[in-house]
């Protein structure tokens, strides 16, 4: 199957690629359908593609490669929601974004995707875990004037 994007072009994946995510991801919320591409030029980032948006990509990140004490605490409804047997068919990933020159990771609001039944939803954390966790700030070299 073939779908369009913008930042990727046309790409092929297969029907079972595809991510269902029945409340949408917040901000994205009418996007139900998602799959995830690995990045060409950084293996520590993927994105999430939209299905019906080909304009709507979101860059993640495992948030264990970056905070290695991250757990994520969930209410129970969203693991129901989410038909989690166990905790080994959850996949965590964590939204980048960008806060004037830092890149961060939303660390409240995690992305868990059940990789056997191949559903996902964006959850908030039961727990006191940071909106905004910063990974890297971006240097601007000056130069010196003689």
């Amino acid at each position: 199957m073939k779908i369009q994007t913008t930042r990727f072009d046309a790409i092929d994946i297969e029907p079972e690629d595809i991510l269902f995510f029945r409340q949408g991801i917040f901000g994205f919320e009418q996007c139900r359908h998602w799959v995830l591409l690995a990045d060409a030029e950084n293996s520590s980032v993927a994105w999430l593609q939209s299905i019906q948006k080909p304009e709507t990509a979101l860059p993640v990140v495992s948030p264990r490669r970056f905070v290695k004490d991250y757990r994520v605490r969930m209410a129970q409804a969203d693991i129901e929601a989410l038909m989690l047997d166990s905790n080994e068919h959850a996949y965590v990933l964590a939204v980048v974004g960008r806060d004037g020159d830092t890149l961060t990771l939303n660390l409240r609001a995690p992305i868990i995707v059940n990789l056997d039944r191949r559903i996902g939803a964006q959850v908030v954390t039961t727990d006191n875990q940071p909106l905004q966790y910063a990974l890297q700030k971006k240097t601007v070299r000056q130069r010196k004037s003689a």
